[in-house]
């Protein structure tokens, strides 16, 4: 039956654990038996699919264009090569202060060097 045991063998495995434990305390070993075969399984499923997807090759996406937006009232999205590209801030030039200005009494007004 159970790795060459027979049923005599087994009932004197039963009567010696009776006679150790007592009958009120035999349920108790009984579940806390199941119990930790239970999660010993458990633990052995979950080692065991780790190990399995550590193996298999990890899926990664291919990084892909965003499709361009499409206008109101067209099938086809606006064209992206007619359109000259803009920069993305106009440089406005600053405003001259009152002390950078030629000919103020703080600062001398000096010329550039030609070359």
């Amino acid at each position: 039956m159970f790795g060459g045991m027979g049923m005599g063998e087994m009932v004197l495995i039963f009567l010696v654990v009776l006679l150790l434990f007592g009958a009120k305390r035999l349920p108790e070993i009984g579940s806390a038996l199941g119990k930790g075969i239970r999660e010993f399984k458990g633990s052995v499923r979950e080692i065991e699919g780790e190990m399995k997807a550590a193996d298999r090759p990890r899926y990664t996406p291919t990084p892909r264009e965003p499709e361009p937006r499409r206008i109101e009232g067209t099938s086809t999205p606006p064209s992206t090569t007619d359109a000259p590209i803009a920069p993305a801030t106009a440089s406005v030039p600053a405003a001259p202060s009152a002390a950078s200005t030629p000919g103020s009494p703080e600062e001398p007004s000096v010329a550039a060097p030609k070359s």
